[in-house]
């Protein structure tokens, strides 16, 4: 190459989902920081082959979503080459991944938070990435001596991988069937995001009711995905920008002659990012749960006890008492959570006035839910609201500076 041209890297990576977004505005992030680099890219799939127009331009570096159809082709441009699939090693190439263990512990701590004591693993058997979380997923629930079960759609070694996600549509019937076979509370994770969108689906069929029965768990945090679930799908969100970024620093120091000690470089989750498949507190005593499915769904009606007992089975003491030595708090509480955490929801998300809010969290006057509100959070709405877009702010901020240094 050289050294007074500005090179040229070809970007093999998926637009189609989030993972693949995110990596790519991580290798941006450097070319326009760091590397002043003049980046090469189209539209496809994660599973599309190498594009003819590679071997007609001058392409000083690659960074792929490599498998076994696009190695030889890259291979043969003799330029240094930086795999971000990790779906299967190549002699040569670094990897940059998604640390599946840590991914796999994320997740169980958030359903063993939300109470949960019995678990399940749904993938794709044959995919890389579902069988490394099924492993470190298993290990955990082993480690903490609870019950488990497992489920992958049938498949086979050098399958294309959306072939095999396919293949989880079809697949309802049997999906069902075993979905049918777990014991309620079971706190599910599955491989990713569209294996989670097929689970609920078919629990939705089998009238499972999520997340009182089966709390749902998956990887990605792609939020067309999670929020096209019903309902929508918790996630863990892994730092795709971070490994893009990262895999764009070893291949700027391959294209300087260095050779990396390291073969895989694995980049560990953010977060999970909450939402309704596993906003529960799982319980054993079928009654409670189901009480606490109505709470969760009417609170912000304007319900206040009395509605509960009308509900349940129980009488008020009994329902009480429940409560208590279950959860270590009434049901009143129950329902003043329920109705602060929406209110929480409407304050970040939207710019509603208290007056707005009110009614939608099943207050009358303003005056009283910001009573309330204070009580709980220890804030006002006010104070919340303004703390919650300076962290948004902060946020961009921080990202100004980097692209900036």
């Amino acid at each position: 190459m050289n050294p007074t041209a500005r090179p040229r890297i070809a970007l093999l990576v998926e637009v189609s989902r989030a993972y693949g977004r995110e990596l790519l505005r991580g290798i941006s992030l450097f070319a326009r920081t760091k590397g002043d680099w003049s980046l090469l890219h189209e539209e496809m799939t994660i599973d599309s082959g190498v594009p003819e127009w590679i071997s007609k331009t001058r392409v000083d570096g690659v960074i792929a979503r490599l498998d076994h159809h696009s190695i030889g082709p890259l291979r043969e441009l003799r330029v240094p080459i930086v795999d971000v699939r990790c779906n299967r090693k190549f002699t040569g190439v670094p990897q940059v991944e998604a640390d599946n263990r840590q991914v796999a512990q994320m997740a169980f701590d958030h359903l063993w938070e939300r109470g949960f004591r019995r678990f399940a693993f749904c993938g794709f058997r044959f995919a890389t990435y579902s069988d490394a979380r099924l492993v470190a997923f298993r290990e955990l629930v082993e480690k903490a001596g609870c019950p488990f079960t497992e489920y992958q759609s049938p498949g086979a070694p050098g399958i294309a991988l959306t072939e095999l996600e396919r293949a989880g549509v079809v697949e309802q019937e049997t999906l069902v069937e075993w979905l049918a076979t777990l014991k309620r509370p079971t706190g599910m994770f599955v491989c990713n995001d569209i294996r989670g969108q097929q689970v609920l689906n078919a629990c939705r069929f089998a009238g499972i009711a999520v997340p009182d029965d089966v709390g749902v768990i998956g990887v990605d945090d792609d939020d067309t995905i999670c929020s096209i679930c019903d309902p929508s799908l918790s996630s863990v969100r892994p730092d795709a920008e971070l490994a893009g970024y990262r895999a764009s620093e070893i291949l700027h120091q391959m294209l300087s002659g260095w050779v990396p000690d390291q073969e895989v470089e694995r980049i560990p989750p953010v977060s999970v990012t909450e939402r309704l498949s596993t906003k529960v507190v799982a319980v054993e005593d079928a009654e409670l749960a189901r009480v606490c499915r109505f709470i969760r769904q009417t609170a912000c009606t304007g319900i206040n006890v009395g509605d509960v007992v009308e509900f349940t089975s129980l009488s008020r003491r009994q329902l009480e008492r429940r409560f208590r030595d279950v959860l270590g708090h009434t049901p009143h509480h129950q329902i003043t959570m329920t109705q602060v955490e929406r209110v929480r929801q409407l304050l970040t998300e939207t710019k509603m006035t208290l007056e707005q809010i009110a009614p939608l969290a099943g207050y009358s006057h303003k005056e009283s839910l910001g009573a309330v509100f204070k009580r709980e959070t220890g804030q006002s709405p006010g104070e919340f609201r303004t703390e919650q877009q300076k962290k948004v702010k902060g946020a961009g901020d921080e990202m100004d500076e980097v692209e900036a240094s």
